[in-house]
């Protein structure tokens, strides 16, 4: 039994053996290359994908902002065209608002 062993610890150490040799690792090295260059394109890809979460992540903040800078200008807006407001905004101006009603000027026919 214990010769059996033996061989077969024997054989499987001699297998190792045969598969690392120079003959051999040399035979496999374009799928050595093609496993490294996957293992860049992998790693890009990573990179990548995080980029462009934080690239989408920067523009979702951005929109946020200028929402808010939209919504605050639109109430600005809002209020100085209340008429409370503009006749405050021309009064420097010498403009006063109209108390009586305008006048409609007619023009004659020639029949």
């Amino acid at each position: 039994m214990e010769q059996v062993q033996n061989k077969k610890e024997i054989e499987v150490r001699f297998r190792w053996k045969r598969m690392l040799n120079y003959a051999s690792v040399v035979k496999q090295m374009p799928f050595f290359l093609f496993l490294a260059a996957l293992a860049v394109v992998y790693i890009y890809n990573g990179h990548l994908a995080d980029k462009l979460n934080r690239d989408i992540a920067r523009t979702a903040r951005e929109l946020k902002e200028l929402e808010y800078e939209y919504k605050t200008v639109k109430g600005q807006v809002l209020f100085q065209s209340k008429q409370s407001e503009l006749v405050k905004a021309v009064a420097p101006l010498g403009l006063q608002e109209m108390n009586t009603a305008p006048v409609v000027l007619a023009e004659e026919s020639k029949k």
